[in-house]
């Protein structure tokens, strides 16, 4: 413990911008991805071929996307990022399409029956009904994330990466034990933060008054 104790604020450094990059990509992708899955949500076609797309993307090897990326953007923190984004889309826009398929026609015909228009009976009947499935997605993607981003370090966008990479370097077993365990321990506050919010939100309140 007496490297960890000298290096506190090494390691929060690193910790703080593991978190700020899984954060900052799960964000951009749920912009990315709200939009994108309430379109293809309502076009067969077109959602075959934008999940099919998605897919293929999330199944690329996460070296082989990092490195691919830093060709075109270079080192550090955005080619990162752009690898994390493209992981975590495909999960956020299965999820919003599976949340959306679940909702029971009979809602949604009782909904119209009660003179919603398309755009409010989406905001306040499908939308809310659909939280808790891409609230399951955004759990998956968010330990997905906590995981991948390890990998980060490798071109320079720091992290905790970093200290696994250099304990691995020096031997250095105490770097590697604190590096790994605080992404296991990220990873886990983060999906039980998810789960938490997720359980709060039944779908028996989204039901509109």
């Amino acid at each position: 413990m007496r490297w960890t104790l000298r290096n506190l604020d090494t390691i929060g450094t690193a910790t703080f911008v593991h978190v700020e990059l899984v954060l900052a990509a799960i964000l951009i992708a749920l912009v990315i991805g709200l939009p994108l899955g309430l379109v293809v949500a309502r076009t067969a076609r077109l959602r075959a071929a934008v999940l099919g797309t998605a897919s293929i993307l999330y199944s690329l090897p996460t070296l082989a996307l990092f490195a691919l990326l830093v060709q075109v953007l270079g080192l550090g923190f955005w080619p990162a990022l752009v690898a994390l984004v493209t992981y975590a889309l495909p999960i956020l826009l299965r999820a919003l399409v599976a949340g959306l398929a679940s909702v029971p026609p009979a809602v949604i015909d009782a909904a119209t029956g009660m003179g919603l228009t398309e755009r409010q009976r989406l905001w306040r009947v499908e939308l809310p009904l659909a939280m808790p499935a891409l609230l399951g997605g955004m759990r998956i993607a968010g330990v997905t994330l906590v995981s991948a981003a390890t990998v980060g370090a490798l071109i320079g966008a720091g992290g905790l990466g970093t200290l696994i990479l250099t304990g691995l370097d020096q031997g250095h077993t105490e770097k590697i034990l604190v590096g790994a365990g605080l992404v296991a321990l990220l990873a886990l506050v983060l999906d039980q933060a998810l789960a938490l919010l997720q359980r709060r939100l039944p779908a028996s309140r989204a039901l509109p008054a």
